[in-house]
């Protein structure tokens, strides 16, 4: 914890925020009986191995262990620190923070972005130095305004300008190394990663530089070079030109999604102020995410040629999870050879937004890919149609969007609606069933490896703690005081915690462990179900767990004193002790 947002004020945020609204305004959920499901955003996973409870505030990865509350989910998924997480979380409840006087938040990474910020500005000035850079732009049809308003500056050639101006030492060495701008060599040294290209500066979401692209001058390759991932910098999460859009237009009405950084400046420079580009990389689950916080309107316009016709296939390929009813999806696809930039240079801006309108819409786009080498007038051509849509159309949320494709589908393979949407269902219960399958297999292995013994009296009063933390009010503490058992001292922090704080929840306590080594364990324990009914009572279950224990603890100490006894190292203390044992035994 930071100390410099009070701690009440935290544990009130948690409370109030709702995980459900939180997450699924960035991945894609599914009701699970009183839970919800997910893929899980931070590894590479095609089942729903993501279960969050919205009764607890909390959510956990049955697969790789991911778990936390929401304040934890925004810092793992949007790589905010702690107190912007928080910021996040009340900007989003319309509450205040009341910060501690005469203090100011601290935000972790602020060194690396303050060093980013005066890298651009070296950057920028080198470009007003550098008459080619500058003559470059101009024959790309890139104004000064236009190319200040995107702060593009310059990289010269060399392999130790940004070394030599800014590693002066080894710790400002291992910064640049860390934001991938200097790259290690095998002799101890450096060198700088961009050399004589036109730099384009990135920001995320709140204007802060992250990252950069480069282009070369020339025809050499690569034609264009990325910052590598760093702490700041995720490739498949941010998008070029979108901070600078939001900063153009009050309201966003649609975002055209471009390749490369000179078409977002060239449209820009035309008036078509909504263009994104993301960076060289298919569009991901996190673009999309991005994209439809800010629009239900999204165009995807790539180079008129086979790469871009590729470009868009795989776009269209991970939005099918992200369509509603509501959302739109257009490719507009340009005459070969042409690129937004070019086109919108040859043409006007008019006529390049009634190529967007004019686009296929996704749907469109989809049957007639699908259909493309396919005789559909024949009865194979038309099974083979249908066998490759089953898996795509799986992909679409259920809904009256995935009905309407179903019924364009079937037209064109001649096949009832209602016999198409039989098959497609039949795929997705055979790939459900293999999830269930395989979740239970693993389930059953990680049953049997951690459930050899009984499960402890003590993980039982503490996964009873974590689901029902009110019953901590009443717990008696002393009966666990002198006990040493494994995980006792969590169950008495736990304890001492909630009495301190009896209003506190799940996600409350789960949140204070978020940076200890057991928050892990605590996780696990907080997702799990216990067997509830009517005749299930968990203050009284906490408190034979207590009585238990204290139970044990007199036992094992009576054993110990009596073998001290017998081996002449008994204190006239010990002797009294060993008596008001006994007396309590019985």
């Amino acid at each position: 914890m930071s100390g410099l947002i009070p701690q009440h004020f935290i544990d009130d945020l948690i409370a109030r925020v709702d995980i459900i609204e939180v997450l699924g305004n960035r991945i894609q959920l599914k009701k699970a009986g009183k839970e919800f499901k997910s893929v899980c955003p931070f590894h590479d996973d095609s089942n729903p191995s993501l279960t969050i409870s919205p009764a607890k505030g909390f959510y956990h990865c049955f697969s790789c262990g991911a778990h936390g509350t929401a304040v934890g989910f925004l810092m793992n998924y949007e790589h905010l620190s702690f107190v912007e997480a928080i910021e996040s979380l009340a900007s989003s409840l319309g509450v205040e923070i009341p910060y501690e006087k005469n203090q100011q938040p601290i935000k972790k990474n602020n060194n690396l972005f303050d060093l980013l910020e005066k890298i651009q500005a070296h950057y920028q000035l080198e470009l007003k130095n550098e008459k080619k850079a500058i003559e470059y732009l101009k024959n790309r049809g890139i104004t000064g305004k236009i190319a200040k308003r995107f702060n593009v500056g310059y990289a010269p050639s060399g392999w130790r300008n940004i070394l030599d101006e800014f590693g002066k030492s080894s710790t400002e060495i291992d910064k640049l190394t860390t934001l991938g701008l200097v790259i290690p060599k095998d002799n101890n040294n450096h060198y700088d990663r961009f050399r004589e290209r036109i730099m384009f500066p990135i920001r995320d979401s709140r204007g802060r530089f992250i990252g950069f692209g480069g282009r070369v001058l020339t025809q050499d390759q690569p034609k264009y070079l990325n910052s590598p991932e760093t702490p700041l910098f995720h490739k498949g999460r941010e998008l070029y030109g979108l901070y600078e859009c939001q900063q153009a237009l009050r309201k966003i009405e649609r975002l055209v999604v471009v390749e490369g950084y000179m078409d977002v400046i060239s449209l820009a420079q035309h008036g078509v102020d909504y263009a994104v580009a993301s960076m060289g990389t298919a569009t991901t689950d996190d673009h999309f995410n991005r994209l439809f916080r800010l629009t239900d309107y999204v165009y995807f316009c790539f180079d008129g040629d086979q790469a871009g016709l590729d470009a868009a296939w795989r776009a269209l390929k991970n939005a099918l999870p992200h369509i509603r009813e509501g959302r739109q999806i257009k490719f507009v696809f340009l005459p070969e050879n042409d690129d937004p930039d070019t086109f919108i240079k040859k043409n006007s801006a008019a006529i390049f937004e009634k190529e967007l309108n004019n686009g296929k819409d996704l749907s469109e786009f989809l049957i007639e890919k699908l259909s493309k080498d396919i005789d559909v007038k024949s009865i194979d051509g038309k099974a083979r149609l249908a066998e490759k849509a089953k898996p795509l159309i799986s992909k679409i949320p259920a809904g009256i969007f995935k009905e309407l494709i179903i019924d364009k589908l079937s037209e064109s393979v001649s096949l009832s609606s209602k016999k198409l949407k039989s098959i497609i269902n039949q795929h997705e219960s055979n790939a459900l069933k293999k999830n269930i399958i395989k979740n239970k297999k693993t389930f059953t292995n990680n049953t049997l490896k951690n459930n050899k013994e009984k499960p402890s009296i003590v993980k039982k009063a503490i996964t009873l703690i974590l689901n029902y933390p009110a019953i901590g009010r009443e717990a008696e503490l002393s009966l666990i005081e002198k006990n040493t058992k494994p995980g006792i001292e969590i169950l008495k922090k736990l304890i001492q915690t909630i009495k301190k704080k009896p209003e506190i929840n799940t996600a409350g306590l789960i949140e204070l462990w978020r940076n200890d080594p057991e928050g892990k364990f605590l996780g696990q324990l907080a997702i799990s179900e216990l067997p509830v009914n009517d005749e299930f009572n968990t203050q009284a279950e906490l408190n034979d767990c207590l009585l238990q224990l204290n139970k044990s603890y007199i036992k094992a100490r009576i054993t110990n004193l009596i073998n001290k006894q017998h081996e002449g190292e008994f204190s006239i203390e010990e002797k009294k002790e060993l008596k008001e044992l006994i007396k309590t035994k019985k």
